[in-house]
């Protein structure tokens, strides 16, 4: 079993920064592929990073790219996700996510997560 738990999210202006954390209970921690996905009201949550088990590769939906990056400290047991120049539209709830049998392509699927957190609020105001 995995247990996640968010921390980091809060109000922020458009073009502001914040920076998430997410701290994993799971043993071997680099043996998991990590990931965070985000949901706004009425929408179905999506991909917005993950980096393969082992830390080979990160990955980022088009949407952030260049604004958002994934980072993970194994030694704490902890991802990270700094996000800069937020907008807006990056207002949703930030979920962490784990798993440890996913495949590159398996990635940005939430379905194939078997972990998640409870999630941490981000709000960017205009």
């Amino acid at each position: 079993q995995v247990q996640l738990v968010e921390s980091g999210g809060g109000v922020v202006p458009a073009g502001g920064s914040l920076r998430l954390s997410c701290k994993a209970s799971g043993q071997p921690f680099n043996a998991y592929s990590m990931g965070w996905f985000r949901q706004a009201p009425g929408n179905e949550r999506e991909f917005v990073a993950a980096m393969k088990s082992y830390g080979s590769s990160t990955y980022y939906a088009n949407s952030v790219k260049g604004r958002f990056t994934m980072s993970r400290d194994n030694a704490k047991n902890t991802v990270y996700l700094q996000m800069d120049s937020l907008k807006p539209e990056d207002t949703a709830v930030y979920y962490c996510a784990a798993d440890r049998h996913l495949i590159a392509s398996s990635l940005g699927l939430p379905a194939q997560y078997d972990y998640w957190g409870q999630g941490t609020q981000v709000t960017v105001s205009s």
